[in-house]
Formats: structure tokens, sequence, C-alpha cells
């Protein structure tokens, strides 16, 4: 056909289809996917809220909210997981005919991307503190300044060089990680007593303690639902169950529950809760190599992820189109801003508050998809997400995602009491699931879609994904 227009191989590398439907020959398998996303789930934020949670209200308690986030989040991924490798779409794309609107969807992508900009400055203040344990002469302000930017061209490609470097990288991970278990297992420990029975002055075993741990981990729960999309959308068609269940699963369970119980271990038997600091401590400058390692494997894809945001938003809002790897610089840049404004002492706080918008915004595709477009057949099954055929926006998923927010936010300020100040993500959640139901049946799918050619078969969509 004369418009079909071959893209070039490189740029289908830089570009990654961050803002079309990921056609079949861009596909992966479900094993590399995989490994791509550990290493996400091999972040030291999860050793770290291991060990934080661990010292703050005791070891049982951090160990239940580590089983909770594990459950929580693989049945969220799991579900994401599908509906991403059946479309082709991130959960961005997916908002836009998933009750948002082209508008609507813009400003979840918005909020997505300063999500994984804050993470991206939580890895990278980890990874410069680690180093400056080992050698601080140097100005810990230059090592966030320099492992900020040094991330960035190692983003270049997008997918399949992810790919590559995880697989690399994850057997030094594991001999590191290895090294400083049996280490420390040779030293004194901080902590006299039963490492699994901790438990601080003040804290109890659950009630206000567990739901506290709880809230917290919320916001890692809700990110890393929403974060399976944008890697699922690569599943092969051959290998979707097995991708489906391992793409969505194994991440939760290597990050909540294996890194989370390693974090209480460490944290209660050296008395720190930054894993930059205590591998350096204990295996010296081996330890600030796996710190440096662990970093660039999770700051790789947190850029990765923010910058597929950032297109989306600045692309639909502002008709800007740079291109992806504008963005990763971009995101590297905001990244440094935040680790030199010291984002881990906030780090309890705004994941809390960060957790309630999550979990509104992943109840609604859940909703949306499951329901919505499953039990009710309200609006496009495909996933309609070009411009020309939507509305700016859909009151379903918008009213739903701020409602539910707001009222979260008022929780999680207390005011509405201490037991919904402690689960105000999950409550945000159930109410934004909620409110799309309602929605949807009321507005009858009004506002899904324009009148459309109607030809959405899988062919045409990889043909219309292929033009430039």
């Amino acid at each position: 056909m004369a418009e079909m227009i071959k893209i070039d191989e490189k740029t289908e590398k830089k570009e990654d289809y961050a803002l079309e439907r990921v056609p079949e020959h861009w596909k992966m398998g479900w094993l590399s996917i995989t490994n791509v996303i550990l290493g996400v789930a091999t972040a030291m934020v999860f050793m770290q809220m291991g060990s934080l949670l661990a010292l703050t209200v005791g070891s049982v308690n951090a160990l239940l909210a580590e089983i909770y986030s594990t459950v929580m989040a693989g049945i969220l991924g799991i579900a994401i997981a599908y509906y991403a490798a059946k479309s082709g779409l991130s959960t961005n794309l997916m908002a836009r005919g998933g009750g948002f609107g082209y508008i609507g969807a813009s400003i979840t992508s918005l909020i997505y991307a300063l999500n994984f900009v804050m993470y991206c400055g939580i890895e990278g203040a980890i990874m410069a503190a680690a180093v400056h344990e080992y050698l601080k002469v140097i100005p810990i302000w230059a090592l966030m300044v320099f492992f900020g930017l040094a991330v960035v061209p190692f983003n270049w490609y997008g997918m399949k060089q992810l790919e590559k470097l995880q697989k690399w990288s994850l057997p030094v991970f594991i001999v590191l990680l290895l090294a400083g278990i049996v280490a420390a297992a040779n030293m004194e420990s901080v902590y006299q007593g039963n490492v699994w029975t901790f438990l601080p002055k003040g804290a109890q075993v659950g009630g206000v303690s567990l739901l506290t741990a709880i809230g917290i981990m919320n916001g890692l729960v809700g990110i890393m639902a929403l974060l399976v999309s944008d890697y699922a959308r690569f599943i092969k068609k051959q290998e979707f169950k097995v991708g489906v269940v391992a793409v969505g699963l194994i991440p939760q369970l290597v990050c909540f529950f294996i890194m989370g119980l390693i974090g209480i271990w460490f944290g209660v038997r050296l008395g720190e809760p930054n894993p930059g600091v205590y591998f350096v401590h204990v295996i010296g400058i081996g330890g600030a190599l796996f710190t440096i390692l662990t970093q660039f494997r999770i700051n790789i894809t947190n850029l990765y992820s923010g910058s597929l945001s950032f297109s989306n938003f600045f692309e639909y809002v502002f008709n800007f189109k740079p291109g992806r790897t504008f963005w990763v610089l971009f995101t590297a840049i905001v990244a440094i801003a935040l680790m030199l404004g010291n984002v881990l002492d906030y780090l309890g706080p705004v994941l809390t508050f960060q957790g309630v918008f999550l979990f509104a915004w992943a109840a609604i595709i859940v909703a949306d998809a499951v329901v919505v477009k499953g039990m009710l057949k309200i609006g496009d099954a495909d996933y309609e997400y070009r411009k020309e055929h939507l509305y700016p926006w859909n009151p379903v998923g918008v009213i739903s995602l701020i409602t539910a927010s707001a009222i979260g936010s008022f929780a999680v300020f207390g005011y509405m009491g201490p037991f919904l100040q402690n689960i105000a993500a999950f409550f945000a959640g159930v109410l934004a699931f909620i409110l799309t139901i309602v929605l949807a049946v009321l507005t009858q799918g009004k506002y899904y879609g324009k009148a459309t050619d109607g030809n959405f078969s899988q062919e045409n969509l990889v043909t219309k994904s292929s033009r430039i």
C-alpha cells in the first residue's frame, strides 16, 4: 500500500511504540520480558522498605505487610498483564479507551510519569549514598548528578536494549547478594534476639502498627501492578497464558516477598534501614558495586516507563512530540533535582499518599476491563486509543479517579478516622471500582468513543500500528 512506510529498526528501538500498539513482529518471549521486569523487582527500595518497616513497626508486621503486598500486587498485576498483552497497549494507552478519553488519560500519564521520576530519584539517592559511604572524599551531590545522568545512555534504545542489559547483569547481582548475606550472617548482630520476633518500643503485633505498614506498602503495590503493562504488551500471542502469569506474578513475588524478607533480616541484624549503607559496611567495595549494579538495573526501567508516560501526556495535551529519548533525559534531570532535595527523607508519607492515586487508577482499569467491557459489553473491547476516534474526556474514569483520590486523600490525612487513614489506598481502590461500574451504566458507553470504521481485527491493528 502506498501509505505504508517501513519503519527503520533503529527508530523502532528508540521509540518502542510508546504511542501505539506493539505489532506482533516486535514482541518477545515471556522469559525475556520477565527478566527485564526483574530489574525493577530487585531494586533496593524493596529491600529498604523491608528494613525500614521492621525497624519501625517490628518484624512480624513487616512480614505480614510484605505477604499482603505480594498477594494484592499479584492479583492486580495478572489482571493488568492479561489486558495489556491482549491489546498490545500500555496502561497509559489502555486508559484512553478504558474510561478516560484521550485528554483524561493524559492527565493520568503525567501523574504516572511523576511517580517514576520519584522512584528514579529514590534509587539514585540510594546509589549515591552507597558510593559516598565508601568514598567520602567525593561530595554526595556530585555523585547524585553523575549517577542520575550515567543511566541515560543505557536506556536509549528501548525494550530490546533493556532485555540484554538485565540478562547480562542478573548473574552478577545474584553473586554479590549472596556474598552480602554470607558476610552479614558471620557478623555479630546488633539485635541479640530472634530477628523474626523483633518488636521496637511502642509497636504492637497487628492493629495500628500493621495497618501503618500496609498503608506505606500500598504505594509500591500500585506502581508495580500498573508497571506490568509497559512490559506485558510485548508478550507473544503464542505465549499468552504462561506469559501473563509470569509477567504479572513473578516480579511481585521477587520484589515484595523475597527482597522484602531479605530487607527485614538485614535491617534488624545491622540496625540500619538503608541497604546502600549496610552493604558497604558488610562487603566493602563489593557492596558499593552491588548497590551501583542494582540501582542501574532499576533506574533503567524507571526511565523507560517515565519516558513512555511523558510522551503520552505531552503529545496529546500539547501536540509536542520530540521522541521518547528526549523524555528519557528529561526524566533523569528531574530525578536529579529530587535527589538533591533529599527525597529519601519523605519516603513513607510519599508512598502512602501515592498509593491512593495508583490504587484508584488500577481499580478503574480492572473494573473497566472485567466488568464494563467484559460483563456489561459497554465500550470497545479492543481498546481504541487513537485521538480521532475518542472524546477528549470520558466522565466514567475521570470522575471515578478524582472522587476516589479526593476521598482517599482525606482519609490519608486522618479526617476519616485512624482505621481508614491506614487503608486509604485500598479504600480508594474499592470506591473507584464501584464508581466506574455505576457511571458506565448511567452513561451507557456514550463517551467511550466516536463512530469508527468498525474494523478492529488483529491484522488491521498491526497494519495501522506500523504507519508513521
